[in-house]
């Protein structure tokens, strides 16, 4: 894609065309780590949902829905067209509610304001509220929605002064309090409200573990071709996600299976395996 930006070069502002590309991806998160099944590179002039939505397509009428039960989607995503596109795709959905839809918003703010039911989770607490049926305004339709308040304790060091100026680190836990809400076209029956607070926060496994790791120590977005070299940009990006899902596999598969406590993670592996690699090139080339 391309877009206009300006610079201050010498006192004076200037403009120029800046290239750049965005990648949306599906990812499978109910397995014992996420793993990218699609992905597709946004068009000029194309918004993120619309590009997602066509991968979304392109994968049920390639390897159909057998992957894909359910969708967990950001706010951003939240929107009447995309909702009602995604169930005409025999998909159920679970959003994170938040400003850009504010009537909806408010109504689960108001429908929220009772007693909360109280859930334990390892250290954390959990309180929350669920609605079985909260009018969307825009949409014209009713929907679940779930609001939880998680209290979790976290250590944190503190550097403190005493009386005489000298400086102390002390080690304190303080409270961590979040708020979310949820929403949902997923008919519960017998399944606990919680299960839908528990697939919204599935959703960050793939910011954590899948872009951030392609993105920051994979270099995914790194310029490696010259413009007008589209294919190759393509190419190059695919190699990349594969090398990373393979890689994935076999960390968990073949590496932390062996270990009762695995002493290093994923990142460490790959490093590993790279200066393997530097090595046997160097020994190759010499």
């Amino acid at each position: 894609m391309e877009r206009r930006v300006s610079h201050l070069v010498d006192g004076e502002l200037r403009e120029e065309t800046q290239y750049y590309h965005r990648i949306c991806v599906v990812a499978i998160v109910s397995s014992a780590f996420p793993i990218p099944l699609g992905i597709r590179f946004q068009k000029n002039g194309e918004t993120e949902v619309a590009c997602s939505l066509a991968l979304l397509k392109d994968l049920i009428e390639t390897v159909g829905s057998r992957f894909l039960d359910l969708l967990v989607f950001d706010a951003l995503y939240l929107q009447t067209p995309f909702t009602a596109e995604v169930e005409a795709l025999g998909l159920d959905w679970v959003g994170n509610l938040k400003e850009n839809q504010p009537e909806l918003l408010a109504e689960a703010q108001r429908v929220t304001a009772g007693a909360p039911e109280v859930h334990s989770q390892d250290q954390d607490e959990l309180q929350l509220w669920y609605a079985p049926e909260v009018y969307w305004p825009v949409a014209d339709r009713t929907i679940r929605v779930v609001k939880t308040v998680r209290h979790r304790p976290k250590n944190r060091r503190r550097i403190r002064r005493d009386e005489e100026g000298r400086k102390h680190s002390m080690k304190e836990t303080v409270i961590e309090t979040s708020t979310n809400f949820y929403v949902s076209n997923l008919e519960l029956g017998s399944i606990p409200p919680v299960f839908i607070h528990q697939l919204g926060r599935s959703r960050w496994l793939i910011d954590s573990e899948v872009f951030q790791t392609m993105t920051t120590d994979g270099h995914l977005k790194r310029p490696s071709v010259h413009q007008d070299r589209g294919q190759a940009l393509i190419a190059l990006t695919m190699i990349r996600v594969l090398a990373f899902t393979l890689t994935q596999v076999f960390f968990h598969r073949q590496v932390r299976s062996h270990f009762r406590k695995c002493s290093f993670g994923f990142c460490n592996l790959a490093r590993r395996l790279a200066d393997q690699f530097l090595v046997m090139t160097r020994m190759n080339s010499s």
